[in-house]
């Protein structure tokens, strides 16, 4: 890997600041590479699109900003529409599908039911580390390790837990849904 360009998409509300976040203090704090975060929420927050940018490097990252991610990271259909045609060809989108239409696209989409596995633990909040966890199921920039522990320092003090088992499900969720 020299790089790796992400986008995750969705509303103000979703996590998706934090998922940025926790993705690049993964692969800068726990593993040990470069990596950069842009984000995206002005005017949006409001229950509008917003969206995280990270760049993972095993060299310097020179410019910050991701105009054509290899991975997208769609959490809202808004977030979807808006970002979608910027991701590479052959690029690949995971969505959660039941907030997420793909229309036909020469990229590889991939679904998780996200939203659904986080009401099933009792928190729809948590929707995002079930993203995650899928992301780190198919992208191995990352670690999962580091991704875990970039989890436990970055979230609420007593989510710890709730927040890792929604990661823990998504990442199982590939394995049990090829």
């Amino acid at each position: 890997m020299t790089s790796l360009k992400i986008r995750v998409a969705g509303f103000g509300g979703q996590g998706v600041i934090l998922s940025g976040y926790v993705i690049g203090k993964a692969a800068s704090i726990y593993d040990k590479k470069e990596a950069t975060l842009v984000q995206s929420y002005g005017p949006e927050a409001g229950g509008e699109a917003c969206s995280a940018q990270v760049i993972i490097s095993d060299t310097t990252i020179n410019y910050p900003l991701v105009d054509t991610p290899d991975i997208l990271i769609a959490m809202s259909q808004e977030g979807y529409s808006k970002f979608s045609a910027s991701v590479k060809k052959g690029g690949v989108i995971l969505i959660d599908e039941d907030l997420v239409f793909p229309s036909s696209t020469d990229k590889r989409v991939m679904k998780i039911p996200a939203t659904r596995i986080a009401e099933e633990l009792g928190r729809k909040i948590v929707a995002n580390m079930v993203m995650l966890g899928f992301f780190s199921s198919q992208c191995d920039a990352v670690s999962v390790d580091g991704m875990r522990e970039s989890i436990k320092t970055s979230v609420p003090k007593g989510t710890e837990e709730l927040n890792l088992n929604a990661f823990n499900k998504g990442y199982e969720y590939r394995k049990h849904n090829k």
